[in-house]
Formats: structure tokens, sequence, C-alpha cells
């Protein structure tokens, strides 16, 4: 079986470590997964903005780590530690996986053409506005996304 080099599109046989036509190294590139399927009560909130969204890690690598989303700006989502907001080691990511905007006081998360996806709820999504309880997985991570009132306490990494 034959795959293609993400560069230059060439055929590449299985197990090479580089491509023959461009020399890009295929080592190391996004491994594949299957979603966690997530059945637990997603609690309901009242939406204000006056809120921070946080994500918290509730299965996989970094269970209980929290990120706290900016009230402004882009996170990026992914395995490339130089360009991403929110860096996850693992292989079942992508360098730029997805990335979170807040638009009219609303988190919005997009799929960055990621090798195995977001989910959202267990559904492959490409674009969501993101909802107190929701479930995300990005590789090997499911989150939980929440809010806070700005008053509470500070959270980080």
């Amino acid at each position: 079986m034959t795959d293609k080099c993400p560069v230059c599109q060439a055929a590449v046989a299985d197990n090479t470590a580089t491509c023959p036509v461009c020399g890009f190294k295929l080592l190391g590139s996004t491994q594949e997964f299957k979603p966690v399927v997530v059945e637990e009560d997603r609690p309901s909130c009242a939406h204000n903005e006056d809120y921070t969204g946080v994500l918290k890690v509730v299965r996989g690598p970094r269970t209980g780590v929290e990120y706290a989303l900016p009230p402004e700006g882009e996170i990026r989502i992914g395995r490339n530690p130089q360009h991403c907001t929110i860096f996850l080691n693992d292989m079942t990511v992508s360098r730029l996986h997805a990335t979170i905007d807040r638009i009219e006081g609303r988190y919005m998360i997009h799929d960055e053409n990621s090798y195995n996806g977001v989910w959202v709820n267990n559904k492959n999504v490409n674009t969501k506005v993101l909802e107190p309880g929701d479930y995300l997985q990005i590789g090997a991570f499911c989150f939980q996304y929440e809010e806070r009132a700005n008053d509470e306490s500070p959270i980080g990494e």
C-alpha cells in the first residue's frame, strides 16, 4: 500500500522515512485515534458575556489540567510548541489542530484541517460555538468546556 507525501503529493511506500521526490521527513506524523464516547450529564449554565471560557482535560494525558481562554485573540491548539497557545504533546494531535476565537462574546472552535478532526459531544465538527458542558476531543485529549465568572480567581496550566 502506498500513501502520498503531504508536501509534494508524490506516492510514498509504507514505513518510508522520507519522501523520495522532495525529501520531506515522514517520521513523526500524526497517528490515528478513535474518539472517546462521553455519556456524562452536561451542566446547564446561563450564558452571559462577563465570563472566561475554560478547557479542562477530563480524559487522556494531563487529566485535571485547565486552560483559561483569553477574552480576545486566537487560541491555537496543536502539537507545535512554537506556534500553539495550547500545546498538546501527543502524536494523535496535528501540529496545528484547531483554533478558538471569541466572536460576539462566544467562543467558537474551528478544525484546522487536522488529521483526526475535532469532535464535540461525539460529533466531528468543522466549526462549532461552544456551550457550557460541551466535551471536546482533540486527539487523545478530551476536554470539558466551562464558563466561569470573571471575578473568580484566575486559573492556569
